[in-house]
C-alpha cells in the first residue's frame, strides 16, 4: 500500500520577513495593519508593537501640543541656553582679543552712521572688559537674570517667540542709544530690561500678581539713573521694546493668532530699523545709494 503525504499550500511554510526589509525574518505583527515587522520597523503601542507607518498615520489626527501664546510647546528652554553660551563665548573673546574686538562690535552711534548696521545686535552680546571689581558683575548680573526668567518666558511663547522678543528688545536698546547717545556702548541689559518688561505683561495677561515684577523693574530703572556710566538709553529703549513686543504676543487673539504675531514682530522691527535711517538722512542716502549700486 503506498502512503501519500498530505497536500501543502504553495507558501504555508514560508518565513515571514519585514515588509520594509524583505531579507528579515520576523513573526512579530504590527498590530494594526498585521504586517511582519523586523526590531527596526517596531514601535511601542499600547498593545505590542506597530509598524512605522501606521504610527505615522496615527500621529497626523494627534493634535500638536502647543505652548501657552502659540508655537510649539518647550520642554528644554534652548533659545535661552544658546543665548547664555553666546554671550559667555562673546565675553571670552573680549578677553582674549582685547580692546580691539570690543571696538569693532560694540554699539557706536557714529560707527553706524557710517553703515556698520551690525553693531546694533552685536553690541548687545559684549559686555564690560573685567578691568576691575564692578566690571565683572555687568556680565554676571545679566547672565544671572537671563537664566532666572528666560526659561519660563520661553515655555510661556514657544523658542520663535522667545527669540524674537530678546533680539528686538536687544535692537531696541541699541537704537535708543544711536538716538540719545554719543557714547559707544556694550550690554545685553537691553534685552534683559525687554524680558522684565514681559513678564510683567504674561503676568497680567494670565492675571497673576505682577507687583513683585514692577517692584524689579522699578528698583532697576532707580539703579539707571543712579549709578553713573550705566546706558538709560539701552536700559528704557529694551524696556519699551519688551513691553510692546511681549504685549503683541500675549494679546494676539486665537483666531489667525501666529499670522498677526508675525505681522507686529516685523511691524517692530520695521519700525527700528526706520527710524535709524530717518534719524540720519545722510545714511538713509548713503544706504539707497548702496542698494542702487552707486
Amino acid at each position: 500500500m503506498t502512503i501519500h503525504p498530505p497536500s501543502m499550500q504553495p507558501g504555508a511554510e514560508a518565513v515571514p520577513s519585514c515588509y520594509r526589509h524583505p531579507e528579515r525574518e520576523t513573526y512579530v505583527r504590527c498590530q494594526r495593519c498585521e504586517r511582519p515587522i523586523c526590531p527596526d520597523c517596531m514601535r511601542d503601542a499600547a498593545v505590542g508593537f506597530q509598524c512605522v507607518e501606521c504610527v505615522r498615520d496615527g500621529n497626523k489626527g494627534v493634535r500638536q501640543a502647543k505652548s501657552l501664546f502659540g508655537g510649539g510647546a518647550v520642554t528644554v528652554p534652548r533659545v535661552t541656553w544658546t543665548l547664555l553660551v553666546i554671550n559667555v563665548v562673546a565675553y571670552f573673546g573680549e578677553i582674549v582679543l582685547g580692546g580691539a574686538f570690543v571696538s569693532r562690535f560694540n554699539t557706536a552711534p557714529g560707527a553706524i552712521e557710517m553703515g556698520e548696521w551690525w553693531r546694533l545686535i552685536t553690541g548687545a552680546f559684549l559686555h564690560l572688559r573685567p578691568t576691575g571689581a564692578f566690571a565683572i558683575t555687568h556680565i554676571l548680573f545679566n547672565m544671572w537674570a537671563l537664566y532666572a526668567i528666560g526659561p519660563e518666558l520661553e515655555r510661556r511663547l514657544g523658542h520663535l517667540r522667545f527669540a524674537a522678543l530678546y533680539l528686538l528688545s536687544a535692537l531696541g536698546g541699541s537704537v535708543a542709544v544711536f538716538l540719545f547717545s554719543v557714547y559707544p556702548s556694550v550690554g545685553a541689559s537691553g534685552a534683559i530690561y525687554g524680558l522684565f518688561g514681559a513678564l510683567f505683561v504674561v503676568s497680567r495677561r494670565l492675571g497673576y500678581d505682577a507687583r513683585g515684577v514692577l517692584w524689579l523693574i522699578g528698583i532697576n530703572v532707580v539703579l539707571t539713573f543712579a549709578i553713573p556710566g550705566i546706558s538709560w538709553q539701552g536700559h528704557l529703549g529694551g524696556l519699551v521694546i519688551g513691553v510692546l513686543v511681549s504685549a503683541i504676543f500675549a494679546y494676539a487673539p486665537e483666531q489667525n493668532r501666529s499670522a498677526i504675531q508675525l505681522v507686529g514682530a516685523v511691524a517692530v522691527l520695521a519700525a527700528l530699523v526706520l527710524t535709524v535711517l530717518l534719524a540720519d538722512p545722510y545714511a538713509l542716502i548713503a544706504e539707497l545709494q548702496r542698494l542702487n549700486g552707486g
